[in-house]
């Protein structure tokens, strides 16, 4: 069935995509409130950066951030200059990479489910004297619930199937950089395809529960709203 080299293919994926969903949640919150809000007239221009890993081949994204964060790049030489090491090929260039990757994928739901709410609770909220603070945490967030469980899902269903960032970042380094998508294709090449039926089953099952529990939430949350 699965290997042992397969199971901690499995282990760095499931913790790679946990990482970057939390990193994700705790940036892209404020990134698409901002959004959500703001009526700077250049605003467009963040928003295309941020829908670019839509756009781009994972392997052209994935060949730029490895000159960044290798020895010879600008964030390399700063770990370096810091008494750390390049983040190249390691478990931190593979989140620093899944963020990037995976952006679009949490902030654009949460930038949708912030405009949903609108501006008319949150002037309620301020007539009661409640801080800014408040009536984000208070009200915007509970509003906006459904936007960050698909923000959340997607975010992590996204990371789990990358292949093209993660290879170019981390390489294919066993028990190290080697994600279970990376796994995959090492079977595929060696013709082994008993396990990489098992781990693409695997995948596949794993998407439909998530996908699933989002839409049934979602549905259950539209049914009880008024």
């Amino acid at each position: 069935m699965f290997s042992q080299e397969d199971l901690t293919a499995l282990g760095i994926t499931f913790q790679l995509a946990a990482v970057t969903t939390v990193v994700l949640l705790l940036i892209g919150t404020p990134l698409a409130w901002w959004l959500a809000r703001t009526r700077w007239r250049f605003k467009f221009l963040v928003e295309a950066v941020v829908a670019m890993p839509l756009m781009l081949p994972p392997t052209v994204l994935g060949f730029y951030l490895l000159v960044a964060l290798g020895s010879q790049g600008p964030i390399g030489r700063l770990m370096e200059w810091l008494g750390g090491s390049p983040p190249a090929f390691t478990f931190t260039g593979l989140v620093i990479g899944s963020v990037i990757y995976s952006m679009p994928f949490v902030v654009q739901p949460l930038q949708s489910a912030f405009a949903a709410v609108g501006s008319r609770p949150l002037e309620v909220a301020s007539t009661l004297r409640a801080s800014p603070w408040d009536r984000f945490f208070s009200v915007a967030v509970p509003l906006a619930g459904p936007g960050f469980l698909t923000a959340a899902v997607l975010g992590f269903a996204h990371t789990i199937g990358e292949f093209g960032v993660v290879l170019m970042i981390g390489g294919n380094i066993p028990g190290e950089t080697q994600v279970v998508s990376i796994a995959i294709y090492d079977h595929v090449e060696s013709m082994e395809y008993a396990n990489a039926h098992w781990l693409s089953a695997a995948l596949i099952l794993l998407s439909f529960v998530l996908l699933a529990t989002v839409y049934a939430i979602n549905k259950r949350f539209r049914m009880v709203q008024p």
